[in-house]
């Protein structure tokens, strides 16, 4: 398409350009896959957490959209809360449903990740194992 700072006569047109930019970018994001990151947070949360930001950043590397429900859901809502952890978990699950892919990080699989797997599966939805280093693996049972 091609984005120009001047309209067809020649004159300066931000207005237009930025808009047309803006529509370009929506569309280059709406045909990149949107891959659910699933990976431990609790325990040492500090580094899950660190971890998952890592997870993140290598999504987007591979030109995708990344989802990662435990650096939201923790933000807003009480994790020590039993209530509160079941809604974030079943929140993510809602947004699982609108991923391409989930994308299962690191050799263990918490009682949060295995929820998620699990709904994977049932929307078969396809499943890409990494290692905490981003290398392809095996499934994770």
């Amino acid at each position: 398409m091609g984005v120009n700072l001047y309209n067809s006569e020649g004159y300066l047109d931000p207005t237009a350009y930025e808009a047309i930019k803006n529509i370009e970018e929506e569309i280059k994001l709406e045909k990149k896959k949107v891959v659910f990151i699933c990976s431990p947070y609790a325990g040492d949360i500090e580094l899950n957490t660190e971890r998952a930001k890592r997870y993140g950043r290598f999504a987007i590397t591979k030109n995708t959209v990344p989802f990662i429900p435990h650096l939201l859901y923790p933000q807003l809502l009480d994790e020590n809360d039993m209530d509160e952890r079941n809604l974030g978990i079943s929140m993510g699950i809602r947004m699982l449903s609108l991923c391409h892919e989930l994308w299962v990080f690191g050799e263990r699989v918490s009682s949060g990740m295995a929820v998620e797997i699990a709904k994977a599966k049932a929307l078969k939805i396809p499943i890409k194992n990494f290692t905490i280093h981003c290398k392809p693996r095996k499934e994770v049972e």
